[in-house]
């Protein structure tokens, strides 16, 4: 099975190469600028060709929250316009995509889990390009598997644990917003799923179940919850660690707003693939560890340079 996954710094992206290095029965070609540029839609095509996939896994994306509120245009010519290019290049090939959504095409009014018949209603610029490119993808590949996911963090890319521990290093105190809720995601788990999803589509040449699904970690968490957890699994591995301060998100300035609740139901990708994401506390923990003993073994070198 050889998958084509757009983007090359992304965390999935990342996720995914690591996790088919070693095994034999699929190969993870990552596909990125310049020679794929979801804002100019004519490298599309050619760029996925070239890479010959039995499945497109669509994981490139305009992520930056806060500044789509000022590149609209851009923001929406990515996650929107370039999506659905993706989407069509695929279909061109003859092979499904396996596009990658967001929490964010929510308001967060509810009082429980999200599952993916609930009403859409994004709050900001970025939610709304990542609504529209689901549309997009739908629209230019009916073999489609939309996978929203939220909070994603791994080893690698910019995310919210890796941040945590930077501030730590040099603050005793971290203020970290307590009335925004959602599911703490490894990228390494949604490589996992992926990977199964991509197989199942390629070995079952009657599945009928394409469509929108939700893949999140395990059980939910606030962020200033998840922070903790990040440092006090940190200090127990010998790295960084600071008190953590609860503050509401009324508190912290930024520029679009957040959904208050952002949960997500995984019962309907659990009852078609037969999978559930480990419990998020566990694969924070393997995450945290990574980071922190590696930048040990970094120190360590450079001590004895």
């Amino acid at each position: 099975m050889r998958l084509a996954v757009t983007g090359r710094e992304g965390q999935v992206a990342a996720s995914l190469v690591e996790a088919a290095r070693g095994r034999d029965d699929v190969e993870v070609v990552a596909v990125g600028r310049p020679a794929l540029d979801l804002a100019r839609p004519g490298t599309v095509f050619a760029a996925l060709e070239a890479a010959r996939p039995d499945i497109v896994v669509s994981a490139a994306a305009y992520t930056a929250v806060d500044q789509a509120e000022d590149e609209k245009d851009l923001a929406f010519a990515v996650n929107a316009t370039g999506a659905g290019k993706v989407a069509e290049a695929a279909a061109r090939l003859g092979v499904p995509v396996i596009h990658l959504s967001t929490d964010y095409v929510f308001d967060g009014t509810k009082d429980g889990a999200y599952v993916e018949t609930d009403p859409t209603a994004p709050l900001g610029v970025y939610g709304a390009s990542k609504l529209a490119g689901e549309a997009a993808v739908a629209a230019a590949n009916p073999r489609h598997l939309i996978l929203r996911t939220a909070w994603a963090y791994s080893p690698f890319g910019k995310n919210f644990v890796k941040t945590m521990l930077r501030l730590a290093d040099d603050r005793n105190e971290i203020a970290v917003v307590a009335d925004q809720w959602g599911n703490p995601t490894s990228a390494f788990d949604i490589a996992e799923a992926v990977l199964l999803a991509a197989a199942r589509l390629c070995d079952d040449g009657s599945f009928s179940g394409f469509g929108v699904y939700h893949l999140v970690g395990s059980g939910d968490a606030n962020w200033s919850g998840f922070a903790r957890h990040i440092l006090d699994s940190s200090r127990e591995f010998g790295g960084p660690y600071a008190r953590i301060r609860d503050i509401a998100m009324a508190d912290y300035p930024a520029k679009a707003k957040r959904p208050a609740n952002s949960r997500l139901s995984t019962v309907k990708f659990a009852s078609a693939f037969g999978w559930t994401a480990p419990q998020w506390r566990r694969s924070t923990v393997e995450i945290v560890s990574r980071l922190v003993l590696r930048e040990a073994r970094q120190a360590n070198i450079q001590l004895n340079q």
